[in-house]
């Protein structure tokens, strides 16, 4: 008697599918140079600023156990990045900053992403008074500044890193949820949508079985893309003083070069190292989001 395969589970073939697609998109995403040297180069600066406390003390920064470094001294062999106005390294509060600059950038941009990503499928797929009333939700908060309101909640809570993601997560997430919107009536239009409708299924069973796998390639490509933005927010809050004060940060670090006039005092490097690691991590992350949004989108995949 001839043995027969054991029939596989419908869960196990959407695994294998999912393997499958996750695969096709790794090999993709290789093929873009531009997304791989903006991914190389976040792959260092994270490593980095996971290992400062190993590669730099947080005795380092304790100005008390500083007596005798010179102030103001330019990038040298000893002073690879130069020192600040209190004798302490910049190369050493580039590090720790970079960890409270990307903890704020991926906390914010996951709360952006989470609301925009609800609040989008659920005026996507609901219609009517409920529908029509989260749409204005989100042009009002499209058409609201979001900078002016970030540094309204920042100056209403306690100062904090915390506070700074809620501010910063709070006031971005309408443009990812009026993407998600546009792809939500989309998806809802297509006959396996409606077939499940038809069968009886409700709410929940359309929303997370067909809406959210459908919507998750076009969050990722955003998310990419929101955590510069919010990086820059970021940094735009410390440099106005509305950071803690007690940690650092790339934003705090430009505030205090400009606390002690360093861009007209000829202490360039104060004012360059920070603005330029600004730079360079958006554009990476800028870079990573272009590539995932030219594989996830098919229009600019066909280009």
């Amino acid at each position: 008697m001839s043995s027969q395969p054991a029939l596989r589970s419908p869960q196990a073939m959407t695994w294998d599918r999912r393997r499958a697609a996750f695969a096709e998109f790794c090999r993709e995403f290789a093929r873009h140079r531009a997304g791989m040297i903006g991914i190389g180069f976040l792959v260092v600066i994270i490593v980095l600023a996971a290992l400062a406390p190993v590669l730099a003390p947080a005795w380092m920064l304790d100005v008390t156990r500083l007596d005798g470094a010179p102030r103001f001294a330019p990038p040298s062999w000893e002073h690879p990045l130069g020192t600040d106005h209190q004798g302490r390294e910049i190369w050493v509060r580039m590090l720790w900053g970079a960890q409270v600059s990307l903890v704020v950038g991926f906390a914010a941009t996951a709360m952006s992403m989470v609301i925009g990503t609800i609040v989008g499928i659920a005026a996507g797929h609901f219609t009517g008074f409920w529908g029509g009333l989260l749409m204005r939700l989100i042009d009002f908060f499209l058409v609201l500044p979001s900078l002016i309101l970030a540094i309204v909640l920042s100056s209403v809570l306690s100062r904090g890193v915390w506070t700074i993601v809620i501010a910063i997560g709070l006031t971005s997430w309408a443009g990812t949820a009026r993407v998600v919107r546009s792809q939500t009536l989309s998806v809802e239009s297509r006959d396996y949508v409606e077939r499940s409708r038809v069968l009886g299924a409700g709410h929940w069973h359309i929303i997370v079985k067909h809406l959210l796998p459908a919507v998750l390639p076009l969050v990722l490509a955003n998310t990419t893309l929101t955590v510069g933005s919010a990086i820059i927010a970021e940094s735009t809050l410390s440099f106005l003083g509305l950071g803690d004060t007690t940690l650092q940060s790339w934003g705090a670090i430009l505030k205090n070069s400009m606390d002690v006039s360093a861009a007209t005092s000829g202490y360039w490097w104060y004012v360059l190292v920070p603005g330029l690691a600004i730079v360079l991590v958006v554009l990476a992350f800028t870079l990573v989001g272009r590539a995932v949004e030219n594989i996830v989108n098919p229009t600019l995949r066909n280009r």
